[in-house]
């Protein structure tokens, strides 16, 4: 949510629409990987499980964008393989600014998940925020 709120101060300042999306790929694993990934990611498992939150999730962090400033909030909740489903609503929204969070650029969570926000950084058409969202 640290990436929504730094988004949205910035579309707030800027009288910019912002679209808050939420990407992800479904998967269906067996109950040893899921015990593994509990183990290994605690409360994030569900990134690597494919269990998102989806409409749930990107409401709610739509709500906490309006909150934090943004005045034009839009939602979008994709399926499919993230960094493709971001870098498509950029060009579907005809966006200027890709705004992520740094998380899985490193350690294990990196090698399970992949690097979103190093694979957009490199493929995007547009200027990429990269917020840092870890402890």
């Amino acid at each position: 949510m640290r990436a929504v709120d730094r988004a949205a101060e910035l579309a707030g300042a800027c009288q910019a629409r912002l679209v808050v999306a939420l990407a992800h790929q479904p998967r269906t694993v067996d109950e040893g990987t899921a015990a593994d990934a509990r183990a290994a990611l605690g409360s994030e498992a569900h990134l690597a499980l494919g269990a998102a939150p989806g409409e749930d999730a990107v409401r709610r962090a739509g709500d906490r964008a309006r909150a934090a400033g943004a005045r034009s909030v839009d939602t979008v909740a994709a399926v499919g393989a993230p960094v493709e489903a971001l870098l498509d609503i950029v060009r579907r929204e005809d966006a200027d600014l890709l705004v992520v969070g740094n998380r899985g650029l490193s350690g294990l969570r990196g090698r399970l998940l992949g690097s979103v926000p190093a694979d957009v950084t490199r493929r995007a058409t547009v200027d990429v925020l990269v917020v840092h969202t870890t402890d």
